[in-house]
């Protein structure tokens, strides 16, 4: 007969009241053991590959490989000293990142109680009587005490072990969540830091095009005549120059709010990091190739699966604690102490006491609300291990989801950077022509305006690109591994 039909027998006889000498012999034969399912993890199929990586075109100048993913400190693949820094301070002085380690402690706290159980209790006491009434016949009696007493209740049947397993793994959670946080924190630094770099891009882009504009517009009244063409030619002119400078204030004003997010990131005042980001620097450049590993990897280097899979066990083991209390209870108590009606002989054998003995509880009846909190916790368990399969389901989603971004913003880059040669020279070639009269002026206006766009929409993929790797970097579960050692000292 195994543990679980024991189990269910013993449930049943609880249920109807039988409690005879059945179930005695049942204890007897459960003793030293841990009621309850044991842990075991769980079994996720993975798929062989990522599409994202079978997908990707061969003559792309950046792409993810089949090989061992090292993602420690993915960052430094940017070779950015400043990023570098930012994310360093991050993992150090961020809110999130101390909240966590607060949560972490607070688990290692809790197993501390919880192992505590598993030991006897000691406790000392003093006490001072002075007592009168008709029993004393009207005389005034002293009563000095002190003593020693303890308790130890034996865990035949596991429940206070099982506790201990359940506060184990929540600080296992803990220790997941905490890596989990540095890995969000890390990749919320790249990405402020990569638009900031961007939108910085994007300005000295816009910058360049307004001197393009405004020098294009010299010539225009260079070459004006009277009449109302020419008039017409310098107020497009001018409108061109208006329109240009326009969207530099916006992406300033972007820029700006980036530095005070990632100010707020190393826990510092929004404006501290102004000095020191305000000048404009390269957006990141994308390393030649990225290492995606297999998928079967990310179950154990994710921190988030992880920290659900300690939290699954966690819940299991809350099984075996509410089901211990179907079980009686032993315990050993003692006391040693002395009392007597002088202080002074305290210190002699003629007052000293003592006691001790095995004792026994069993709550025989209590409408069902043991059952029912079994119930509760294999309800919970369930709950966890949906979670659990939620959480891998939602990993293996962002893998392919940075992935394809990425393979594909690469394809865009390319065809941008394309565009941009054409159009440069489209728009030299119109000023030619316009200043040797052989074409109007609205077409150079719409050559100059088409180089714009397309500088600006480089700017913007390269920025992009970028950002989608740091996106397959998190999805990817790189991050947390350079703070891990750290954890204890915390």
């Amino acid at each position: 007969m195994n543990k679980r039909t024991m189990i269910k027998i013993t449930r049943t006889l609880y249920s109807f009241g039988a409690l005879s000498g059945v179930c005695g012999w049942i204890m007897l034969f459960m003793s030293g053991c841990m009621v309850g399912p044991d842990f075991h993890p769980p079994k996720t199929k993975a798929p062989t590959g990522w599409t994202g990586v079978a997908d990707a075109p061969a003559a792309q100048f950046s792409a993810p490989t089949t090989g061992p993913a090292e993602l420690t400190q993915w960052w430094r693949q940017f070779d950015d000293p400043v990023l570098t820094q930012l994310v360093e301070d991050a993992l150090k002085a961020n809110l999130n990142v101390k909240l966590a380690v607060a949560a972490l402690r607070q688990a290692r706290a809790a197993l501390g109680i919880a192992y505590a159980a598993l030991w006897p209790s000691l406790g000392a006491s003093a006490e001072y009587q002075r007592e009168k009434s008709a029993a004393t016949a009207g005389q005034a009696l002293n009563l000095y005490q002190a003593g020693f007493d303890a308790a130890w209740e034996l865990d035949f049947f596991g429940g206070q072990r099982r506790n201990v397993e359940s506060a184990k793994a929540n600080t296992q959670a803990a220790v997941e969540g905490l890596r989990d946080v540095q890995v969000s924190v890390v990749a919320e630094v790249a990405l402020d830091y990569i638009q900031l770099r961007g939108y910085q891009q994007q300005i000295a882009v816009a910058q360049n095009n307004l001197k393009a504009t405004q020098n294009t517009a010299s010539i225009v009244r260079q070459k004006a005549t009277p009449g109302f063409d020419c008039e017409l030619d310098i107020a497009n002119a001018d409108a061109n120059v208006a329109t240009v400078e326009a969207q530099i204030p916006v992406l300033e004003t972007s820029a700006r709010q980036s530095i005070y997010a990632l100010s707020v990131l190393l826990a510092k005042p929004p404006a501290d990091l102004l000095e020191q980001l305000r000048p404009t620097g390269k957006i990141p450049v994308v390393p030649a190739k990225i290492p995606a590993g297999l998928p079967s990897d990310l179950l154990r280097r994710r921190a988030d699966i992880r920290q659900a899979e300690a939290q699954l066990h966690s819940a299991t083991a809350q099984i075996g604690v509410a089901t211990a209390a179907l079980f009686p209870q032993f315990s050993l108590t003692g006391a040693l102490g002395v009392q007597s009606p002088q202080l002074c002989a305290l210190t002699t054998n003629a007052g000293r006491v003592y006691s001790g003995g095995p004792s026994v509880s069993w709550q025989i009846f209590q409408g069902g609300a043991i059952v029912s909190n079994i119930h509760l916790q294999e309800a919970l368990r369930d709950q966890a291990f949906i979670t659990y399969q939620q959480t891998v389901l939602a990993a293996f989603q962002d893998v392919e989801n940075a992935l394809v971004a990425f393979n594909k913003e690469q394809q865009h880059y390319t065809s941008l950077k394309d565009s941009v040669d054409a159009n440069a020279k489209a728009v030299d070639l119109s000023i030619k022509l316009y200043t040797g009269g052989l074409i109007e002026f609205l077409n150079v206006l719409a050559a100059q305006s088409s180089l714009y766009t397309a500088q600006n929409a480089l700017t913007q993929s390269s920025s992009s690109m970028a950002a989608d790797l740091v996106a397959l970097y998190k999805a990817l579960g790189g991050g947390w591994e350079t703070c891990a050692a750290d954890e204890g000292n915390r």
